[in-house]
């Protein structure tokens, strides 16, 4: 039996808001310095965790996009319709969202609680924002780490690949050492529901920001499925 739009809809929506709500908490709360807490490395782990355990929750439902980018690839290599990703993206937007309002309620509640710049985990560049990289390297590294994880996405998930039952924990992995290498350049998006959950949220420069964590993953997607289906996957 075919599964629905709205259980396909759900599905998307309710990954997107675990891997925000999760992802970018294990940011804001468990914190970014490695001698209080999770330091980099965890946050990494948290990202990629997410992924991971989405994988195997609503795999099966709706393979587990939950990221625009993902949709978007997938309909430039063929493996999905333009009108099917569609209600992909909104459904993820809005988990995104979700998730980010989750997590400012929850921190909001905290003493001493202030909103700052790029609150809520959100991702950014410039001056004042972590190592302080430019818009240029910023929008090469998520263009690259967005053509970086879409082919391990394609690869894990090929019809082709005989250990398709680790493309879960290959997608998860592999974000985790994305973000391990990017975290301090952008706080690593190649996903822009990821970025515009929290941004919406926050407000400020992070809002005014977005369009780059939008436009970048989104060329890193389509180069990728290119590559993918004109080089690699061609007979």
């Amino acid at each position: 039996m075919e599964t629905s739009k709205f259980s396909k809809f759900s599905a998307e929506f309710l990954g997107t808001l675990v891997l925000v709500l999760m992802g970018c908490g294990s940011a804001v709360i468990a914190g970014a310095d490695g001698t209080t807490g999770v330091g980099l490395l965890g946050i990494s782990f948290a990202f990629g965790l997410s992924v991971v355990a989405m994988a195997y929750a609503i795999g099966h439902i709706s393979g587990c996009h939950i990221n625009p980018a993902i949709s978007i690839g997938m309909v430039v290599a063929g493996r999905m319709k333009a009108g099917e990703a569609a209600y992909y993206i909104v459904a993820q937007i809005l988990g995104a969202i979700a998730g980010a309002g989750l997590l400012y309620l929850i921190v909001s509640n905290q003493a001493n609680f202030e909103m700052k710049k790029w609150a809520l985990g959100s991702n950014g560049w410039g001056k004042g924002y972590l190592a302080e990289y430019n818009s240029t390297a910023a929008f090469i590294a998520e263009a690259v780490f967005t053509f970086i994880f879409l082919l391990v996405i394609f690869g894990a998930t090929s019809t082709k690949n005989i250990n398709g039952g680790f493309a879960g924990l290959a997608i998860g992995l592999s974000l985790v050492l994305i973000h391990i290498v990017g975290i301090k350049i952008t706080g690593v998006s190649v996903n822009p529901a990821r970025s515009i959950g929290p941004a919406v949220i926050a407000g400020g420069e992070a809002l005014k920001q977005v369009w780059m964590f939008i436009a970048a993953p989104v060329v890193g997607a389509i180069l990728s499925a290119v590559v993918w289906r004109t080089v690699l996957e061609k007979n």
